[in-house]
């Protein structure tokens, strides 16, 4: 099994900067994809971020490039997401997920941490 745990959330202003972790710990697979969906309040959860085992690769949604940049340091079995630019809209339960390499989609989630931005 593996065990997902984001921390780094909070409220921040509009134009603030946040940095979202996620440690993954139990069987974390050396090859595999992490990355980080949102949801907001009635709406459906989507794709924020997600990078591949070995740094490359990273992908971003439209409405973030530019503004959220994600990393790993699989030493410490650990994403990142930093978070800048800020705007209301990022509102939301931010979760962190890993893909095992070879399967088809997000196989293992973290239980989200909560991002308030205020305008």
């Amino acid at each position: 099994q593996v065990q997902l745990v984001e921390s780094g959330g909070g409220l921040v202003q509009a134009g603030d900067s946040l940095r979202l972790s996620c440690a993954a710990s139990g069987r974390t697979f050396s090859s595999n994809t992490l990355g980080w969906f949102r949801q907001a309040p009635g709406k459906e959860r989507e794709f924020v971020a997600s990078i591949r085992w070995n740094g490359g690769n990273p992908n971003y949604a439209d409405s973030v490039k530019g503004r959220f940049t994600i990393s790993r340091d699989n030493a410490k079995n650990t994403v990142y997401l930093q978070m800048n630019s800020l705007k209301p809209e990022d509102t939301a339960v931010y979760y962190c997920a890993l893909q095992v390499y070879g399967t088809n989609g997000f196989n293992y989630w973290g239980q989200g941490t909560q991002v308030t931005v205020s305008s």
